[in-house]
């Protein structure tokens, strides 16, 4: 019995980059910049070169917490359930008739 090989396709399980980037990045980067320039440029008055300076450092900041596995860093701020015994009686959902004539007295 001769074994053939399957051809797989080879981009399954990548993720897409637009040059040596990350897509997922991109969002988060633009928020990024444009707070930066916002608070440090609008603001505070801050010179172009220091608002892209301090842009390109919050956005490597994001970049070195979330890299290839954001789940490890985004999965801490997702609240974990609050789980605790409780009692209470059975009530059943379905509630049956008696019928009192079913049983016969002998």
């Amino acid at each position: 019995m001769e074994k053939s090989f399957r051809k797989v396709n080879q981009s399954l399980g990548n993720k897409p980059n637009i040059g040596p980037f990350p897509a997922d990045q991109f969002i988060p980067w633009a928020v990024i910049a444009g707070g930066a320039y916002y608070l440090f440029k609008v603001l505070l008055g801050l010179s172009w070169l220091w608002t892209g300076l301090l842009a390109a450092w919050g956005m490597a900041t994001w970049w070195v917490l979330t890299g290839s596995k954001p789940w490890r860093f985004l999965s801490k701020f997702i609240g974990t359930p609050y789980w605790v015994r409780g009692y209470g009686l059975y009530r059943p959902l379905l509630h049956r008739q008696r019928n009192r004539n079913s049983k016969k007295r002998s």
